[in-house]
């Protein structure tokens, strides 16, 4: 399937990480979602409900940052997969990265992301 929706960038605030000072202070999060799906019929109807409204993608993914915390990105990451496939049973593929720029590392860095890839079942 070559058709494609992709959301860049999506930006929240969220209290993720290992250890306590991330828990604490939180820190923004971003997240790349591209999702593979057959958009024949919503490009002759013009009609949101014939696609994946990139809105309501853009909210569940503002929720996640923002919900329950966790220790790796790479959680978060699965957790947003997981809720797209299950609320968008037409999306065939589905892939999630997490950037966390301001990760606690001793070395400067530009960003430091995890990428969930995930296909319908």
């Amino acid at each position: 399937m070559a058709d494609l929706i992709e959301i860049k960038g999506i930006k929240a605030f969220g209290y993720h990480g290992v250890f306590e000072s991330e828990r604490v202070t939180g820190q923004d999060f971003y997240v790349d979602v591209s999702l593979e799906l057959d958009l024949t019929r919503a490009s002759v109807t013009d009609v949101v409900t014939d696609t994946v409204n990139y809105a309501e993608v853009t909210d569940l993914v503002v929720a996640e940052i923002a919900g329950d915390p966790v220790s790796l990105i790479e959680k978060l990451a699965g957790r947003i997969a997981e809720r797209i496939k299950l609320n968008y049973p037409q999306v065939a593929f589905v892939s999630v990265t997490v950037h966390k720029p301001q990760a606690p590392v001793s070395a400067q860095v530009k960003d430091i992301s995890a990428t969930i890839k995930r296909w319908k079942r």
